[in-house]
């Protein structure tokens, strides 16, 4: 077994391939520009490629746009949906009457269970 290590080479540390005879395809820099905190990001790109409009900015996370020559592009948000939330989902199949009715019956369960020196967080075991 140990007659069949490689010696003097370090396995996946090093490739054993070299960069000759290889074209690069070429390249084109992108600048985007944060709109919250301003900084510049700049990106390569294959010069074939389609650069998105938008990138997410290092810092702060926010959306920077496009650097073109004439300022940066405009996104249009006009089609974004608004993530919904629980309330939204729950409005959605019940009315607030029914909502306010299951309130009050849990409070009275609750306050009931209370009375009666039970811990209203258990459930009885069967």
């Amino acid at each position: 077994m140990a007659d069949r290590s490689l010696r003097g080479i370090r396995l996946g540390a090093q490739s054993l391939q070299s960069e000759e005879g290889v074209v690069f395809m070429e390249r084109k820099e992108q600048t985007y520009v944060c709109a919250a905190c301003g900084r510049e990001t700049t990106l390569m790109f294959a010069a074939d490629a389609e650069a998105p409009e938008t990138w997410e900015c290092r810092t702060c996370g926010g959306e920077a746009l496009l650097k073109l020559e004439k300022g940066t592009v405009e996104v249009d948000h006009s089609g974004d949906k608004a993530a919904r939330t629980h309330w939204d989902m729950l409005l959605e199949r019940r009315s607030i009457e029914e909502l306010e009715e299951i309130l009050a019956e849990r409070l009275a369960f609750i306050r009931e269970r209370r009375g009666a020196g039970q811990d209203p967080t258990r459930v009885k075991s069967a």
